[in-house]
């Protein structure tokens, strides 16, 4: 059994670049990329995916490993990929950014750990929402949606120089803009319902001088801050599977316009 070289090259394309665009998204993705998860690990689940995954793709263009063309395409897999990981991190970081807020309000700001997902000190309250919001989108088969949005980028965008473009960045810059707003409004109720309970707090220190404000406000506010936690938890999830489901669609909006 003989193999010329076009054939070679075409086997190599067709391995290479989609192994590219997928070892990117799940750098960038979360739950893949977690700490506890070794990059070793990531790249063995990239190239057992790719290796699944390559006869249902569309052929790959061949050109040499070492041109400028073939420096454009990895970088175009690797920005597709990484577009792809970003917009669902920042479904995430909502919840992170929802619970920063809320914790401050209710005096918690001061209690941080460290998040294992991205190596730096969050609030007790950010942590308890993301490992809920982890726990639920492995529920929802959201890894598995994952890899199956990746996949089918190389129906909407197939491997070539020009596969990603200023208007896909641009859809990506005007996506973060809603991280905010739904980490915002996440803790909207719980931001009202406390900042009710310190205006009757000043209207206690302002009809009673004696009583020390800062002895009783602070567990009052703290109980309240726990007690609204577990009253709108099922609300923060749903919104939660929503801005997850927004993002998915997000995704597809953003490759297209690509």
């Amino acid at each position: 059994m003989s193999f010329t070289e076009a054939q070679l090259a075409q086997w190599l394309a067709d391995f290479l670049w989609p192994l590219v665009r997928i070892a990117a998204m799940l750098m960038a993705s979360p739950i893949f990329n977690i700490r506890q998860i070794s990059a070793r690990v990531r790249m063995a689940l990239a190239v057992l995916i790719t290796l699944l995954v390559q006869p249902l793709l569309p052929a790959a263009p061949v050109v040499p490993v070492f041109s400028s063309e073939a420096l454009l395409i990895t970088l175009q897999q690797v920005g597709i990929g990484v577009a792809l990981g970003f917009l669902m991190q920042m479904a995430f970081n909502a919840l992170i950014l929802g619970g920063q807020v809320m914790a401050f309000s209710m005096g918690l700001g001061f209690a941080n750990m460290m998040d294992p997902a991205n190596g730096v000190q969050v609030p007790v309250v950010s942590q308890f929402w993301l490992i809920l919001a982890m726990l639920a989108f492995l529920l929802m088969n959201g890894h598995l949606v994952m890899i199956a949005a990746i996949v089918d980028t190389f129906t909407v965008l197939p491997v070539a120089v020009d596969g990603f473009g200023r208007a896909g960045i641009w859809e990506i810059l005007s996506w973060a803009s809603r991280m905010f707003a739904a980490g915002v409004l996440m803790a909207l109720p719980v931001i009202v319902s406390l900042l009710l309970v310190n205006i009757g707090m000043g209207v206690v220190s302002r009809a009673a001088p004696q009583l020390n404000i800062f002895a009783i406000g602070f567990p009052i506010t703290l109980m309240m801050g726990f007690l609204l936690m577990w009253i709108t938890l099922p609300q923060v999830m749903t919104n939660f599977g929503r801005l997850v489901l927004e993002t998915f669609e997000r995704s597809a909006v953003v490759l297209s316009a690509g």
